[in-house]
């Protein structure tokens, strides 16, 4: 395993985007179990773009218009109901609740897992991405692009459940302060529309 792969991997998921921003939220409204469940959730929704650039199926969503533009779109729509729930204050699971319960941690798990598949920029990512770090005479790519993407989702997991314990931690000082709680949803629901309007407006 490379210095580069692992540094690369790193700056890849520290950098904020829709699984950062949920996490935290997540963190936020939730606590520190939703968090962890959260970032799971995330880590989990990378897999079938993984699998996607493993066995070369994300090469149709690089040439098929039609397939990259519905999944884009799917995704697009996502974040926007994404960003309405949150501003309405209701149900979900960015809902302030002081216990979470079986049922809504599996409407995070939900959320977090539809969020990074609804990406088609995902499978491209990784079909770009993985390669790299394979030599031309590797004698077993399969089993090294798998090896590689394990520890870029055990990566992703760590990195996500620090974001999340993070914004548990100061939880409680914005839980009761109805106005900071106010203004969190508000640049929470604008942060999930934000992404929203790039991924439509972005070009493959």
């Amino acid at each position: 395993m490379s210095i580069e792969f692992l540094l690369t991997s790193l700056i890849v998921v520290v950098s904020p985007g829709t699984g950062v921003l949920f996490t935290l939220a997540t963190g936020l409204t939730r606590g520190a179990r939703a968090s962890v469940v959260a970032a799971f959730g995330c880590t989990l929704g990378i897999v079938p773009h993984m699998a996607a650039a493993i066995l070369g199926l994300a090469a149709l969503l690089h040439t098929s218009a039609i397939a990259f533009q519905t999944f884009k779109y799917l995704g697009v729509a996502y974040l926007l109901y994404m960003a309405w729930m949150t501003l309405r204050e209701q149900g979900g699971a960015l809902a302030v609740d002081a216990e979470t319960s079986e049922r809504s941690s599996l409407q995070v798990i939900g959320h977090a897992i539809l969020i990074n598949i609804l990406n088609p920029k995902l499978s491209i990512f990784f079909l770009a991405f993985l390669p790299q770090f394979v030599s031309a005479d590797e004698s077993h790519p399969m089993l090294r692009l798998s090896e590689l993407s394990g520890v870029f989702m055990l990566l992703t997991f760590v990195v996500f459940v620090g974001y999340g314990l993070f914004a548990a931690a100061i939880r409680r000082h914005v839980i009761s302060r109805p106005a900071v709680l106010a203004w969190m949803r508000r640049v929470f629901a604008g942060a999930f529309a934000a992404l929203g309007a790039k991924l439509a407006f972005a070009d493959r």
